[in-house]
Parts: C-alpha cells; structure tokens; sequence
C-alpha cells in the first residue's frame, strides 16, 4: 500500500532543503521523489527483493494451510506438548485425533490447563513450541479433518 503522506514528506524535504531527489524505503517499498527542471516528481514505488520475497512466503504459507483447520489456544500462557518433560508428548505429526482427544496443557498462573481437540482428523503441523509463550487465538496445530 503506498504511503501518500510519507510521499508528501518527501517531496515537501526537497523543496525546503532544495536538493534533486530523495529516496526512501520504508516496510520493503522504496520511494524516490526527483527534481528535473524545478519540476518535483514522485517516481512509481517500487516493492523490493525482500518485500517480494516474505508477501512469496505469505502465499505459500496460505496454500499450505488451505483446507486444514486450526486447534487454536483459548488463553495466554505456556504452551506445553506434554504432561512433564520425560513423559511422551499428547499428539505428534500424523496421529489421528477425535473430539475429547487431550493435545497439549496450556500453563496459565501456576494452572496446568489440558487442551482437548474439538475436531476429528489428523495432525499435520505442530506450529507452537514446546514451552513457549502463546497467545489467545493463536494456532496451535493444523488437523486435515477426515
């Protein structure tokens, strides 16, 4: 999305500071505003490599989750994969899951909540890591439900 005022800021600095251009980038877009003949012009804005590359990754990513559902976390806290560190963990990538199934504790103020599946089907993608910090809504683990 382009950001007229930023474009406004530019072509105001090269008026004030008189020089013949100025360019900016700025959230992977470049800006460039040129002086030619004391005309000042905005030149297009041109979307970078790096830009190009992560809105490449945004697509893919969006592929890859199509048609998968989300086990989302219903509370802030600490994602856990299993009920202690030398237990094994509640689900792994393929293990077929149905509604009641426990798939993770999510550790809010000193309580260890268990986190049961509410779809059938199966598992996927892991997303969160184990002993991190997640976010309520945040996807936990993609299910192709079957």
């Amino acid at each position: 999305m382009v950001d007229w005022n930023l474009i406004k800021k530019l072509i105001e600095t090269i008026k004030k500071e008189d020089i013949s251009g100025l360019a900016v980038e700025e959230g992977g877009v470049k800006y460039e505003v040129k002086r030619e003949r004391g005309i000042v012009q905005a030149v297009e804005p041109v979307i970078t490599k790096e830009a190009k590359k992560a809105e490449a990754k945004v697509e893919e990513k969006a592929k890859e989750e199509e048609g998968l559902l989300a086990i989302t976390s219903p509370m802030v806290g600490t994602f856990y994969r299993s009920p202690s560190p030398d237990s094994p963990n509640f689900v792994e990538v393929g293990d077929q899951i149905s509604p009641g199934k426990v798939v993770c504790i999510i550790e809010a103020m000193k309580l260890f909540n268990e986190i049961e599946s509410e779809i059938s089907g199966k598992i996927i993608k892991i997303l969160a890591e184990n002993g991190k910090p997640v976010e309520y809504g945040q996807k936990l683990m993609l299910v192709k439900k079957e």
